[in-house]
């Protein structure tokens, strides 16, 4: 018998942020099949790809982890350029990818899409006010969030055991803190002003686990998302148009297109510092 080919749909780019690998409610396993279902010419790894701070306090490192590894590796060895740029929680990677050598680590990029729009690509922790002026802040957000994940992960077990579908409520709560004090909207705003200060059409970021596509003035704003509560991906289709995907994880290795979308304008692609 000869090798198994298995079949992926290509795209222009991906754009991924906040795996945390290294923290126990990771979706690991989520994450390694969506790199196996697309091939890409452009491969972003938007920040907070390993979990340095959870590593730290506790060692957690599984054997799939490894497996994501060498995913990327091999995306790396058949033509995929890969670009990542470094997170709160992940600053440390920088001298391990440019050790392997098959990254290209920068603060920000640029990336022309298809159609030709220019988007600044970054994580986004720099424009996080409680990550820059209150730091041990986001320490203790941190420990209240891995409580309440723990919560949420007990009462899924019990959901199974009664044969009904997992549910999270995590994202909920933090949704309705956050909104309550006007984070999320003045991260949007900052970023999309931020994009618009190096002449960019667009923004991708994470940091804050809000999945979204929605335009602020002249800029489109986009967040991927994360793997730890949402599993979602922002895919640039070769038309140039940028739209979210989420798994289904009820449903093995399936994807879902999400609603919002930024529709192409018009031509090539590439990546820039």
């Amino acid at each position: 018998m000869g090798n198994r080919s298995i079949s992926r749909r290509h795209v222009r780019s991906l754009f991924v942020s906040d795996v945390h690998l290294g923290y126990r409610y990771a979706n690991a396993a989520a994450f390694y099949r969506f790199l196996n279902t697309y091939e890409t010419d452009y491969l972003y790894l938007v920040g907070d790809f390993i979990d340095g701070w959870r590593l730290k306090r506790c060692w957690h490192w599984r054997p799939d982890y490894n497996r994501i590894l060498r995913r990327l590796m091999e995306m790396s060895l058949h033509g995929t350029r890969v670009c990542y740029t470094p997170g709160n929680h992940d600053e440390f990677l920088r001298e391990f990818f440019h050790d392997f050598g098959y990254v290209n680590v920068a603060d920000e990029f640029i990336h022309t899409a298809a159609d030709n729009r220019r988007y600044l690509v970054l994580h986004g922790d720099r424009f996080d006010d409680i990550e820059t002026k209150a730091p041990w802040l986001s320490l203790l957000g941190s420990v209240v969030y891995d409580g309440l994940m723990w919560a949420n992960g007990t009462w899924n077990s019990l959901r199974r055991l009664a044969h009904l579908p997992p549910r999270w409520y995590t994202p909920d709560v933090k949704w309705r803190v956050k909104h309550a004090i006007q984070f999320i909207s003045d991260y949007e705003q900052r970023l999309s002003e931020h994009a618009a200060s190096r002449r960019c059409d667009g923004v991708v970021c994470g940091h804050i686990h809000t999945p979204a596509i929605q335009d602020w003035s002249e800029v489109t704003y986009c967040n991927t998302g994360d793997w730890v509560e949402n599993c979602t991906a922002l895919i640039e289709e070769h038309s140039g148009e940028m739209h979210l995907v989420r798994a289904n994880l009820s449903l093995h290795g399936e994807f879902v297109r999400e609603s919002h979308s930024a529709l192409p304008h018009d031509q090539p692609a590439f990546a820039e510092t």
